[in-house]
């Protein structure tokens, strides 16, 4: 396409992913949050929870300094400690929402504009109803809080696999709909979330992933997955663009914006954040993973 990529798009990185020793909130978070805010390619961040106050406090200051736009992923406070927020124990979901809740309130410390997460594990039979129901009120729950703290943050749900690697309940596109069309009839500040890198494992296409949701889209991110069970990268691991055995690169993100400009949803008016999810292998640097996601997206651009 010849007009100006940043016109449609603001790219973003998702840190914690880019930098995967920073995801359990501790780590060298400064130092890399540094690399990514001195590199005006980009212009979004999504950051996950920082547990040092003193170290939070200078996240902020840098964040601020940087004019990036902020995102804040709670994705690792449940992925990383097992809570779910459609469990059948009312206790344990009662604690998946309280994190959640305790991550708005980081997400707003941080001037984000937005917190994403997932859905608990997914449920077959005669008691799925039961869990979309369970999440339906955690959600309604977290909108809430979200709204009498900061109304215009938003509460996004990233839809992840069902029975591959995440197996989370949101989900096959259908129960997204049906989750997003049941809390946005009372909270308007609910969106979802579509990953290009969850697709594969989804097993559905650009369309079928985000036309039949394309009213409730709100955020994006992109990267590549592996369905090859043998290969060390297999499953929801966000490994670089064009690795041999992965399912994404230039063409399937070439089909992906292609869609995603055909609904309206990136038409140039508004630069919308579409951020990067990509994790280094074993042996690999962050720097040249970023600098690979890079050049696809352009790449990518090119071929509209």
């Amino acid at each position: 396409m010849k007009e100006n990529m940043y016109a449609y798009i603001n790219p973003g990185v998702i840190h914690f992913m880019a930098y995967p020793s920073t995801i359990k909130g501790e780590g060298p978070i400064l130092e890399t949050l540094e690399k990514i805010a001195v590199d005006d390619f980009f212009g979004a961040i999504e950051l996950t929870w920082i547990k040092d106050q003193a170290t939070r406090e200078e996240a902020k200051k840098l964040l601020e300094a940087s004019h990036l736009d902020v995102y804040y992923g709670a994705q690792p406070r449940l992925l990383t400690t097992g809570l779910d927020l459609n469990s059948f124990n009312p206790e344990e979901r009662k604690k998946a929402v309280a994190t959640i809740k305790e991550g708005v309130d980081e997400a707003i410390e941080l001037g984000a504009k937005a917190i994403a997460f997932l859905s608990g594990k997914n449920v077959e039979g005669e008691r799925k109803a039961e869990a979309i129901d369970l999440l339906v009120d955690s959600l309604n729950q977290i909108c809430a809080y979200a709204r009498s703290r900061k109304k215009d943050l938003g509460v996004v749900l990233e839809i992840f696999d069902y029975d591959v690697d995440k197996c989370s309940l949101v989900g096959p596109v259908a129960v997204a709909r049906e989750v997003a069309e049941r809390v946005t009839v009372e909270y308007d500040n609910f969106g979802l979330m579509v990953d290009l890198s969850h697709l594969p494992l989804l097993r559905e296409s650009a369309e079928e992933s985000i036309i039949p949701i394309k009213d409730y889209l709100v955020h994006i991110h992109i990267g590549n997955g592996v369905m090859e069970r043998e290969h060390p990268a297999y499953g929801d691991s966000h490994p670089r663009f064009g690795l041999t055995g992965g399912a994404n690169d230039v063409d399937e993100l070439v089909e992906f914006l292609r869609v995603l400009i055909d609904i309206g949803y990136l038409d140039g008016k508004e630069a919308k954040t579409v951020s990067f999810e990509v994790k280094p292998l074993a042996g690999e640097s962050s720097e040249v993973i970023l600098a690979n996601a890079k050049r696809t997206l352009r790449k990518a651009w090119a071929k509209l």
